[in-house]
């Protein structure tokens, strides 16, 4: 039986706070550090410890160096570690992919290539520890599911090497395009990249606060200790249904007949609805009154999302007026793996059938972005990603 972990982000995310609330939610200790030998790492050791934040009790996971790496790594050599390792080929796998995004995000946030950055941040085991334990916490927690809620980046400005930036500073900015973000509490960075990073490879989902019956709940602190502010991750952990059971997901209908819309706006509206939330589109054809041909614009949305999704239509379209019901949908588990090919990072959406039985397809968005930078046919990229995604699951890297 797999479990669904829930990230609750209400004061932000980092890697030392990932590894402490999954800690405080039941991983194992000593499982973990017996997990992170196999990285075959010297140089340090690792603490736990109760702490307070504002009113609320946590754990910290403390990385106490003795010893640092003598330069700073470069994403080859994180690479190196990492195939030297003996580590499950999963948690090598995502670890990888945390560490792709963040050479990505830096290079974009610095203009330079993904290969030449230097990670001076992870270049200190803590980091580097930070990033494997937490997928590793993951993989030993049985998680087969991660969703999150939005993420508080925190407010103001921030000293770094490069001088004074803005909160969130350019590498959070770039990992966080596509997820919900917003700015609450104290003056500082309550999201590093390294959070962002973790969370974007593992979160299948980060539209709506996901239905979960949790088992056990857990707390995990960071080194920041805002005077009267809880700056903590929550997280959720609950018992996956067994496979053959099927998930019910309440959602709102929101549908409307139009007989005026001009076609060439229809992937424009399609677009805005998925921007303000829509987790499903159609257009369906259909003859109205006076033998006049329409479509039925339909869109599901979580109810939280309904007054976005419905400002879209009202402000794209030439609706006057919508119907909306709430319906429940029954659903396959399903979870997201990360899956590294030439050219980048794709997310496969794994679905289970029971019994053992899966189906497993790439993400559309992840391809194209990769065909049209590397100039490969989407075909030729859809079927790499399978390819990686079934010798993954076989147990090779």
């Amino acid at each position: 039986m797999g479990r669904h972990l829930h990230f609750d982000c209400f004061s932000g995310v980092s890697g030392d706070m990932i590894l402490g609330a999954l800690v405080s939610a039941g991983l194992s200790w000593p499982q973990l550090i017996s997990g992170l030998r196999r990285l075959k790492l010297k140089g340090y050791r690792l603490r736990k410890r109760d702490v307070h934040r504002g009113a609320l009790h946590a754990t910290k996971v403390d990385v106490i160096i003795q010893r640092g790496f003598d330069r700073p790594l470069t994403l080859s050599r994180i690479r190196r570690i990492l195939s030297a390792s003996t580590l499950p080929d999963p948690v090598k796998q995502q670890s990888r992919a945390v560490f792709d995004r963040l050479a990505e995000a830096e290079g974009l946030a610095h203009r330079v290539e993904a290969q030449d950055v230097h990670f001076h941040e992870v270049g200190v085991i803590d980091s580097f520890i930070d990033v494997v334990g937490s997928i590793l916490g993951c993989h030993l927690l049985q998680v087969t599911r991660v969703t999150a809620s939005a993420v508080n980046v925190g407010a103001g400005t921030i000293q770094t090497a490069h001088g004074l930036l803005p909160v969130p500073g350019p590498a959070v900015a770039a990992l966080a395009k596509g997820i919900p973000i917003y700015s609450d509490g104290p003056r500082c960075e309550l999201a590093t990249p390294t959070g962002v990073a973790l969370l974007r490879t593992l979160t299948s989902d980060f539209s709506s606060a996901s239905v979960l019956t949790p088992a056990t709940v857990g707390y995990g602190a960071g080194d920041q200790d805002p005077e009267g502010w809880p700056n903590v991750l929550r997280v959720f952990l609950s018992n996956e249904p067994e496979p053959t059971a099927r998930a019910i997901d309440q959602v709102v209908h929101i549908e409307t007949n139009l007989d005026d819309l001009n076609p060439q706006t229809y992937e424009h509206v399609m677009d805005r609805l998925f921007a303000a939330g829509a987790v499903d589109v159609a257009l369906i054809p259909i003859i109205m009154k006076r033998s006049r041909p329409g479509v039925v614009l339909s869109c599901l949305a979580a109810r939280h999302r309904i007054d976005a999704v419905l400002d879209a239509v009202f402000q794209e379209t030439t609706a006057l007026g919508v119907r909306v019901q709430e319906v429940a949908r029954r659903i396959l588990p399903r979870r997201f793996v990360s899956v590294k090919v030439p050219g980048g990072i794709i997310h496969m959406k794994v679905a289970t059938l029971g019994t053992g039985r899966e189906k497993a397809a790439p993400e559309y968005a992840d391809c194209k972005r990769i065909a049209d930078s590397t100039g490969r046919s989407l075909k030729d990229v859809m079927e790499a990603a399978v390819h990686s995604y079934h010798r993954l699951r076989s147990g090779k890297t």
